[in-house]
């Protein structure tokens, strides 16, 4: 489950929608879910009750017990990464060991611009964040000595409960070259199904299992795909809430990546158009598309088993069910009739 929030003090005040959250997740908790997640994002509606997924999900996991805990994604372009591996290693120790860890470039110009970094040095800044983090992790008297971070040598403490280092995983939107880097460093994916068709995310899954394979790596790595989920025993009522929650979010996603009108990237090719997207969305050919579950019970099956003969049966789906604008009420009927109708009949074939 994935928390993404879409609102701001107009919509709700942030102590009620953390309340909320926090709720559900206790929720997910009893029924069996198997992870959550939170984002990270700056100043918009569009994600920015979300500025340090490490405190959200520290509060999760001093409510849960079984429940992984996944950053979906931290940016390490905005943190020190002495200070970012260190919040994490204290987070994989409150949490007992549940602790995977999404990596993100981050995408919007005015996140970067508020830092003080140059979005064309985004790449080349997160992959010297995630390796240092990585020994920094694993090692000990670490020196580092990088294009943009010098340190050491230095010993972190807390050390962290998995070894050597929790699960990494790459978030990336639609960029190869980031899925095939992921698969050489034996690391996972996060990957949202939204932003590309669907040969386009068949591409980027192959891409990232090819590469792992080459590399030498053992197994292919766990997938994880994030669908916005509506259910209700009414489908007509599901898909009338999912289409009221899905063009808020395209309304706040516009406003977050309007800077995109103005700005160009070389790191970013292609997200220029991103703006014209939000301007042309449509919700109907969202959904006919399966880029979103919404409906009955029976009905999201449906979808679900349409998307695992796409892109095989041992991907992962993270549910995206409470934005903040709708009644909580609304999002808890949703994670329990998944629970409830949906997750049986793939736990019934071992998954």
């Amino acid at each position: 489950m994935t928390f993404f929030p879409t609102v701001g003090p107009k919509d709700k005040d942030a102590q009620t929608y953390y309340d909320e959250a926090l709720g559900l997740i206790e929720r997910a908790d009893e029924l069996g879910y198997r992870h959550v997640k939170t984002v990270e994002h700056y100043f918009f509606s569009y994600g920015g009750y979300s500025p340090d997924p490490v405190t959200f999900l520290a509060a999760a996991a001093a409510r849960t017990r079984n429940v992984r805990i996944i950053t979906g994604a931290v940016i390490p372009a905005f943190t020190h990464p002495v200070k970012l591996a260190g919040k994490l290693a204290m987070l994989d120790n409150l949490s007992h060991g549940r602790l995977d860890v999404g990596f993100g470039r981050a995408f919007l110009p005015d996140e970067f611009a508020a830092f003080g970094i140059s979005i064309d040095d985004s790449r080349a800044i997160f992959a010297e964040g995630v390796e240092a983090c990585r020994r920094l992790w694993s090692e000990e008297d670490v020196v580092w000595e990088g294009r943009f971070h010098r340190f050491g040598p230095v010993t972190l403490q807390p050390r962290t409960v998995q070894q050597p280092h929790p699960p990494i995983y790459i978030a990336t939107a639609m960029s190869q070259e980031s899925c095939e880097e992921a698969g050489r460093n034996g690391y996972h994916l996060l990957l949202v199904p939204a932003t590309s068709n669907r040969e386009r995310t068949q591409e980027l899954i192959a891409a990232y299992r090819t590469a792992r394979a080459e590399a030498g790596h053992e197994g292919e790595g766990n997938v994880q795909l994030s669908y916005p989920c509506y259910l209700a025993e009414d489908g007509a009522e599901a898909r009338r809430i999912a289409r009221y929650d899905e063009e808020r979010y395209n309304e706040r996603l516009g406003e977050a990546v309007r800077a995109w009108g103005e700005v160009s990237s070389s790191a970013y090719p292609g997200y220029e158009k991103i703006l014209d997207a939000t301007r042309n969305y449509d919700f109907d050919k969202k959904l006919a598309d399966n880029k979103l579950l919404a409906g009955t019970p029976d009905e999201v099956l449906t979808q679900l088993k349409e998307i695992e003969s796409w892109y095989g049966a041992d991907i992962t789906v993270s549910l995206t069910i409470h934005s903040g604008l709708l009644p909580v009420e609304q999002s808890r009927r949703s994670l329990e009739l998944f629970a409830e109708h949906v997750a049986p009949h793939f736990a019934a074939q071992g998954r």
